[in-house]
């Protein structure tokens, strides 16, 4: 348990780390006394986090080569090189890419494939929930984000990020309607919250997943 002294704090606070040890913010005029009895007070919490922490897969590496597993439509697929009819090609679930070499790094073969699986699907499927809420897009992009499933500006175009291709359809559909309820509500207000219920009522359920699993994809 690690104790750090934060003079603009203004209360104790608990949290844990990557590691799975907890870190305590002791506030200005606090003590390292009621740390501890605030932290014991909080151990229960602290426990059911390093339960969902464990639950959260590894990142991939960095490269992906033979026998690295990704996600794709939430679930763990391998990537697997062989050499068919005189070229060599790496397949994770659907997907197929040719590549030069065994030990290449075929990341940016498969990104690209998902890239144009999700222009392919999102982008209509998309367009057809905003018909059947009576909304209109002015346009749909799929981009690279690093820190956002999606966006909606005031102008009503929706950017999409590809790795949505690798979450399980149910949450997928979830961001695609959350994005669509900006049309209606810019901002994540109440009214917002409600709005998406009433078009995703398990609508936790896929946050649940993007705060867990889904981290590990950006």
């Amino acid at each position: 348990m690690h104790f750090v002294r934060v003079r603009r704090a203004r209360r104790y606070i608990l949290r844990l780390r990557p590691d799975g040890d907890l870190r305590v913010t002791i506030p200005r005029g606090g003590s390292r006394a009621e740390a501890l009895r605030f932290a014991e007070r909080h151990l229960e919490w602290a426990e059911r986090q390093r339960a969902k922490q464990q639950l959260r897969p590894a990142a991939p590496p960095a490269r992906w080569t033979d026998g690295t597993t990704i996600l794709i439509d939430g679930e763990p697929a391998v990537i697997r090189c062989a050499r068919e009819n005189g070229r060599i090609i790496a397949r994770a679930a659907s997907m197929a890419v040719p590549i030069r070499a065994f030990e290449e790094d075929v990341r940016p073969a498969l990104v690209q494939a998902m890239r144009t699986r999700a222009r392919d699907e999102l982008i209509p499927q998309l367009h057809g929930l905003a018909a059947r809420l009576g909304l209109e897009v002015a346009a749909v992009s799929i981009r690279d984000q690093r820190s956002r499933w999606g966006s909606c500006s005031t102008r009503g175009h929706i950017a999409l990020n590809y790795r949505l291709i690798q979450m399980p359809p149910d949450v997928r559909e979830y961001i695609l309607l959350h994005e669509l309820m900006h049309l209606r509500q810019p901002n994540h207000s109440r009214r917002f919250w409600s709005l998406v219920e009433k078009v995703c009522p398990r609508f936790r359920d896929a946050e649940r997943w993007l705060k867990t699993i889904g981290q590990g994809l950006l």
